[in-house]
């Protein structure tokens, strides 16, 4: 029996808000539209889009710490994991955003990182300080970074499937299309901007509205 893998993406997925999007709400940016009107206009990458527009952060740490409360991951998220490892689903997040606020988000849910944790986690490195704000990094060592955002989602996806695992995927944006376009409509789960940009493909995928639908949905195959 093949290895079964649900690779999901993190902000907007598996929380129900993107944290620079709380960020750029509660002004801690100074400049959010010309870093992605560079993006959308092709002359930055998303990568170096996100980059530019954490580093506009100035305020204490604790301020910023405090956001990942707002993020509101899904609230049954540990249960949903070990729901999903105990009928043998391997879960891996993949996420163009940054380390330094999914890893204190995923601590607060109860959910571990690592080989020996709950879930493994492809993200960008980040750091930060109220002086040069949120740094964030390219993972340049890992075998799927990318420079467009980072984290190649959809090698990840292709990785697994080419060593013979069956694989389901999570997302709601842009840079999930790709490595949603890797599985087949029946693991294919998707909402917000990627649901809506499969659809003007002629895709289909599995609508959720919150990410205990999709384990939910692998549950009962």
């Amino acid at each position: 029996m093949s290895e079964l893998i649900l690779v999901s993406d993190f902000d907007g997925t598996i929380t129900a808000h993107d944290f620079d999007a709380l960020a750029a709400e509660s002004g801690f940016f100074t400049d959010v539209q010309t870093p992605w009107d560079e993006h959308r206009a092709g002359r930055l990458s998303h990568f170096d889009a996100m980059r530019i527009t954490f580093a506009q952060i100035r305020v204490p740490e604790h301020e910023l710490a405090a956001l990942t409360d707002k993020a509101h991951p899904e609230p049954t998220l540990a249960a949903c994991i070990s729901n999903l490892r105990d009928a043998g689903w391997r879960v891996i997040v993949v996420s163009a955003g940054c380390s330094w606020y999914i890893e204190r988000i995923l601590d607060k849910a109860g959910v571990s990182i690592g080989p020996d944790g709950d879930l493994e986690l492809h993200t960008n490195p980040g750091e930060y300080n109220p002086s040069f704000g949120l740094k964030l990094m390219a993972p340049v060592d890992s075998p799927f970074h990318s420079p467009e955002t980072g984290v190649d989602k959809a090698a990840i996806v292709r990785f697994h499937q080419q060593n013979g695992a069956t694989v389901a995927y999570a997302g709601d944006g842009h840079t999930d299309i790709p490595a949603a376009l890797c599985v087949p409509p029946h693991l294919r789960f998707a909402r917000g901007q990627l649901m809506q940009s499969l659809q003007e493909r002629g895709e289909t995928a599995r609508p959720f509205t919150r990410w205990a639908e999709v384990a939910e949905g692998l549950l009962r195959g």
